[in-house]
Parts: structure tokens; sequence; C-alpha cells
């Protein structure tokens, strides 16, 4: 099935001149975007004191992204006009805090200076679907005699979209979706395994997982209240060959006097991959329940190398328990990519494999290489929630069902970790207690 087709709005080159003999220059700015029926999002922007002739910070600063049917939905609402406003406010920086969002501005409010309207023609971006500057250049703010200048743009895109048909530990199928049309891909196998049960071992080894209940000892009894362990998906082809996995390698306990996890202690899981008829650790998921700004699902997100030992962070935010969310791997902030999808290596062309790019593990610049822009996303629900992830991931990092099938397992793990951060006071459904012990 082909990829959904979606669009970006990218915003990036933001630099900001300020009128002379102004006592702002010693001041600190940033920007915030904002585009109706879209989370607004911030980042810091660099005052140019040699004015015009500097160079201006040549990245992306802020991105939303669109499906065509989100596209149609927003110019059907705008009436005749068919265009949508993307509004940029420029702020003084007056306070330090923590933003949910991708950008770089770590602000709790701040003065408004000025802001700037750009118009989008959604009836030229829908019928184009592609490349397109929308606005490039310096703009005056108002009559202040402060000039930003800004890079608008609309870029391609597509991704596979996958959606489970039920919840994870329920052992749904997978999945994939493109409009009305859907089509199945996967299926999963939730169990749950002894500590000492799982190694790297062959891909048939995995493909049934042991779910006896007989290996707990007295000790383990004793304590099973008291920690989450051995949770496992399993994500199985169409014709039954496990394509990937996600297990609890880190249980999931409590903090002292406490009944959560912390930060400082959190549960971990490893996402694996079959590589040349064995299991190869991909990346490692940390979750824990973080209380600095409400009660929130903190998580982190890291590649490793071949051999399980070097660490590439991806993703790290938090995700609120009580309304859900979703979890984000976007590399698209920050330096503009050196590669696209039609670079020398060239995922799209489905001309790699798994097990490929297995052997490529160990290099930092690899990473940066492979993961560009957006990487993937899902939905997790707050807490307590009947949850079906969907899942989308960027049609440049698929070039096998292994790809895919990884992110489909990343996504079940994220799920979980929802469950397993929950309060120890509170009970486990059913299926995710083990001989009901909790």
């Amino acid at each position: 099935m082909d990829p959904c087709p979606f669009v970006r709005i990218v915003v990036g080159n933001l630099g900001l001149i300020l009128p002379e003999k102004s006592n702002l220059s010693a001041l600190s700015f940033y920007c915030k975007f904002k585009l109706k029926g879209l989370p607004s999002q911030i980042s810091d922007v660099s005052i140019l004191p040699g004015g015009e002739n500097d160079a201006v910070d040549a990245r992306i600063h802020g991105c939303f992204a669109l499906s065509k049917l989100e596209l149609e939905k927003l110019a059907e609402k705008s009436g005749s006009s068919s265009s949508a406003c993307l509004k940029i406010e420029i702020r003084r920086r007056i306070g330090i805090g923590r933003t949910s969002g991708g950008g770089c501005g770590l602000v709790s409010g701040g003065k408004l200076l000025g802001s700037v309207a750009v118009q989008l023609d959604l009836k030229s971006i829908l019928e184009n679907m592609g490349k397109s500057v929308i606005q490039n250049g310096w703009v005056m703010i108002g009559g202040s005699g402060v000039k930003l200048h800004l890079n608008v743009r609309a870029e391609p895109d597509p991704r596979f979209v996958f959606l489970f048909d039920g919840e994870p530990e329920c052992s749904p199928q997978v999945f994939q979706v493109n409009g009305n049309v859907k089509q199945p891909v996967f299926t999963c196998k939730f169990s749950f395994r002894n500590s000492g049960d799982w190694n790297l071992r062959s891909r048939s080894g995995l493909s049934e997982p042991s779910t006896s209940t007989n290996c707990f000892n007295s000790i383990e009894n004793e304590h099973a209240a008291k920690e989450r362990k051995g949770w496992s998906i399993t994500i199985h082809d169409l014709s039954g060959s496990p394509v990937a996995a996600a297990s609890m390698v880190t249980p999931f306990v409590p903090s002292p006097g406490t009944n959560r996890v912390s930060r400082s202690n959190p549960g971990a899981w490893l996402i694996l991959r079959p590589v040349q008829s064995t299991w190869k650790p991909w990346g490692r998921l940390e979750a824990w329940r973080d209380r600095t700004r409400g009660d929130r699902l903190g998580y982190r997100f890291d590649l490793l190398s071949d051999c399980g030992v070097d660490a590439i962070p991806l993703a790290s935010s938090d995700i609120s328990t009580k309304n859900g969310g979703k979890f984000n791997v976007d590399i698209t902030t920050g330096p503009t990519p050196l590669t696209s999808p039609n670079s020398s290596f060239d995922l799209g062309s489905g001309s790699g494999s798994g097990s490929d790019l297995g052997s490529g593990y160990g290099s930092g610049s690899w990473a940066n290489l492979l993961y560009r822009g957006f990487v993937m996303s899902s939905t997790v629900e707050g807490d307590g929630r009947c949850s079906k992830p969907k899942v989308e991931v960027g049609v440049q990092h698929v070039a096998c069902t292994e790809d895919a099938a990884a992110f489909v397992a990343l996504a079940a793990a994220m799920d979980l970790s929802m469950d397993a951060c929950r309060s120890f006071s509170r009970k486990l459904r059913k299926e995710l207690r083990q001989s009901d012990l909790e």
C-alpha cells in the first residue's frame, strides 16, 4: 500500500534586527508559531548586530505537519479564501521554564514585541503536495523598526500509517492505513518472560515466547506486587515470522517511600530486530512518572550500537498521564539536514535491508545520517483509557518490513509504559498481571 501524503509547513532561517540606539540589544527574544487547530511551537531567535550583512541562523525553527485530509478540512473551514494564517509572534524572554514542544525556546512567558502573519494558500499546497517557498526574506514588524528574517516553505512528508486493532497487551492485529482503506500487515504477541529467559537467540526461538508461571520462586512471589517485569511483545508478519520485538529489560519498580517509578530509577525496554537469524538490540526506551510539571509520563529513547554499548539519544520528553498525547521522534529543528531521501544513502529506494542496516549500528555519524526530519510518532492514551496506538513513520526510514516493525514494537512499548508506570497503589488490568500476583 502506498504511503499517506503529508505536508510539513517549515519555518526556518530566523534572524532579528533591532533599531539603532535601541535598549533592546541586551535582551533575548524568542518566536512563537501559531497555526489554527495545531499546538503552538516556540523557538529562540538570534539578534544580528551587523544587520542584513550578518548570516542568518540557517536551521529549522518550527514545523507543522498536516495530512492531506487535515489540509482539506482546514481549507474547508477557511471558506472561499482557501487560506490559513501562520502567525509568528516575537516575544522578549522574561522567564525560563520547560516546554513540551520541539523548539529551542525554554520560556514560560514573554512581552510581545510584534508579530508577522504569513498567509498559506491551502489550495495551492493541496494541488502541489510538493516543495514550495511561501515566504522568504526580511519583513518589518509593525512600526517598531524591528526586522525579522524568515523562510516559510511547504515540503512533502509522506508517511506510512499503522493502526493497532486493540490494546497491545491483548495481542492485536496491526493494520496499515491509507485514507479509508486498511489492510492487515502485522500481528502482535504479548507475553511474560523470566529475566533469564531473554537472550538474543535465534528468531525461531522467540516466535512463541514461554508464558509459564511456574518459574516464580517464593521470593519472586513475595515481591511480585512491588515490581513490574518480564513484559514482552513480539511483532510477526503475516507469514508468522517474527520481525521485531520489545522486551522489558529493567523492571519498573517504585522509588523508596513512594508508589511510583521515578526518573532516578526508570524502567526500560529493549527494542530488537532480526539480523542474520539472531535478535540484535536496535533501541532502548526508558520511562518513568514525572511530577515536576504535573503528573506526566517521562521518556527517553536511545538508538543502540550493534553491540548495545553506544547509545545515541533520539528523543526525550513527556506525555500527560491524564490526557495522553504523542510519543514523537522528530529530528527537524536544528541545522538544516545535509541529506535527503534521494541522496546516495537512499532508504526510499528499497535497496537496503534490515540486515544490511544492522552492520552500521556503532556509528554516531551513521545515526545522524539515517535519522533526519520526521522519524515516527505514536499516540498514547491517558492512564486507564482504552488505547489503540496509531503509528506514523516517515517513508524515508522504511526500506523493508523489519524497519516498519521496529517502529511498531517501539510504539507498543511506549503505550505499555503508561501502564507500567501506573501507581503501585492501583491494580493493573488482568492481561498485565502475572498469575494475579499484583
